[in-house]
């Protein structure tokens, strides 16, 4: 309340319309709220400080967002007193100020915009609380959406309506204003588009398989060029000739991002969630440019920039490049995906009970969740089942692989929300060399991350992508449903089928559960 009254006192209109310099108070609140965006995404590398990274989130669009009203509501303080009103113009917007310095507002536009802010935090309340972390992936792709679409209608506005955002040269919007909105547009119909897909793909409303178009690199290609052509024409072309390359433009750019992401594999869908999240950034910096708010290229420029550096991460995590994965993804043969084994071979099948004597007996497990254990919300059984082994005098550790679920960091939320202890959590690099001393590696929902074919079948889909050495460990135990499926890359998995394995087909909740009460 403090800081709004103070950037009550010294905000000046921030509107581009007025063509005039940022007050240094307006400046200093978005270079307040940027440090904040900064130390939230230091916070949300980490799990065991993700919370404050979200508090600090929080904090600075709070800022952000009470310093972007106040500069769009000026207080104009006069110096005299006069019984007449003094009119303040900002873009299409009057403003009346009274001689004692207080101001009568457009309550009209400020009640609409209350009402917008009230409506989107109970939306935002209402799903943050009913949402399944099982659902987590799909509710990020879906939040990017509305991103590339707000995106989309902001440049649409500010074409339509150019004065009101300080746009006008003369009579028409200036060239680099032009650039800078077809791009805003361009990036948000992608990102919306794609994110869709990524949607309906996680949510599983569509076939995580390939869709393989005809000539789709050319498609693809051709389309791409053609929107950077009509960016280009845009900047150029007089007022009366806009109106088709614009739309154009949108309609070309909604296209082209189905055509990007139908052909990418579920398995693939971590670095696309990244990939959508960093397009959805540098949509909102573009806007932040049209509009000329500091804080919006800001925070855009920080999500664009930490998305890209998390789908190089997600792509070398798998032993793929960027390009590699827009241009087909995992399992982009009409074989792959398919949900069924490639052949029928013998394998162990073990109970609970055998599975609770075996790790009792043992000096270190090594787990290993994936996706399968998001989908029964096993986490808090495979706490207490670690709890146990612990008080057993059972070494216990966590696996995490980088790409593990559907979406990065998926497993560590899950295991947060169990209250697992971050110091036994560890990642690929830091733990694969202990699978050769542990006694059990017990897999649960986890499928491709732990497939040897990734490290000796060339013609495997996967080959190439660091798995977890799970074949070095004694003992395997795998907790699956059935033997019926395969892991989201579509390929059938030697782990299942090896000496020291045991499959435990059951539901991973119920299975864990009962190897509970085992070793009770």
């Amino acid at each position: 309340m403090t800081f709004a009254l103070l950037a009550g006192l010294f905000a000046t209109p921030a509107n581009a319309s007025t063509g005039e310099a940022v007050n240094p108070w307006v400046a200093l609140a978005y270079l307040v709220s940027g440090v904040f965006f900064i130390l939230a995404l230091r916070g949300l590398s980490s799990p065991a400080t993700s919370r404050t990274g979200n508090r600090f989130g929080m904090i600075g669009m709070l800022i952000a967002v009470v310093t972007t009203l106040v500069t769009h509501f000026p207080v104009d303080w006069n110096s005299g007193c006069s019984d007449e009103l003094k009119v303040t113009q900002v873009g299409n917007s009057s403003f009346a100020t009274l001689c004692d310095g207080t101001i009568a507002l457009d309550w009209a536009s400020f009640g609409e915009i209350l009402i917008a802010i009230a409506i989107g935090a109970i939306i935002g309340i209402t799903i943050a609380r009913r949402i399944a972390m099982t659902a987590m992936p799909e509710l990020v792709a879906a939040f990017h959406s509305l991103v590339g679409l707000a995106a989309v209608l902001v440049g649409w506005a500010a074409y339509l309506n150019p004065g009101a955002f300080g746009l006008l040269v003369g009579d028409s919007i200036g060239a680099v204003s032009k650039v800078e909105m077809g791009l805003g547009i361009a990036i948000g119909a992608i990102t919306f588009s794609g994110s869709v897909i990524a949607f309906a793909k996680l949510s599983g409303r569509m076939s995580g398989s390939p869709i393989l178009l005809p000539a789709r690199h050319v498609i693809n290609l051709g389309t791409l060029a053609a929107i950077i052509v009509l960016t280009a024409l845009f900047a150029m072309a007089g007022p009366s000739e806009t109106m088709p390359l614009i739309i154009a433009l949108t309609v070309l750019a909604f296209l082209i991002g189905f055509l990007l992401i139908i052909p990418i594999g579920g398995a693939d869908m971590p670095v696309v969630v990244s990939m959508l999240n960093s397009y959805s950034g540098w949509a909102a910096a573009a806007m932040g440019f049209t509009l000329g708010n500091t804080a919006m290229i800001i925070t855009g420029a920080l999500v664009g920039s930490s998305g890209a550096i998390l789908s190089y991460i997600m792509c070398r995590a798998m032993n793929r490049s960027f390009i590699s994965v827009i241009a087909g993804g995992f399992g982009a043969d009409a074989s792959a995906g398919s949900g069924e084994a490639k052949e029928q071979r013998p394998y162990k099948q073990g109970s609970a009970a055998d599975a609770a004597f075996m790790l009792e007996q043992a000096e270190k497990v090594i787990i290993i969740p994936g996706y399968g254990m998001a989908v029964a919300q096993a986490q808090h059984a495979l706490r207490e089942m670690a709890d146990m082994l612990e008080e057993k005098g059972v070494e216990v550790k966590y696996a995490i692989h980088p790409v593990a679920g559907r979406m990065p960091g998926h497993m560590n939320v899950l295991l947060a929300e169990a209250q697992v202890p971050y110091e036994n959590v560890f990642e690929l690099e830091d733990i694969n060399s202990e699978f050769a001393q542990a006694d059990v590696a017990f897999i649960i929902g986890a499928n491709d991350v732990v497939n040897p074919a990734a490290k000796t079948d060339k013609s495997s889909p996967i080959y190439g992508m660091p798995v977890f050495d799970v074949d070095k460990a004694k003992q395997v135990f795998f907790i699956k449903r059935s033997m019926g499926g395969v892991g989201y890359a579509g390929v059938d998995n030697d782990v299942f089928y090896m000496d020291q394995t045991m499959m435990l087909l059951a539901d991973a909740k119920k299975m864990v559960e009962e190897i509970v009460k085992a070793l009770d």
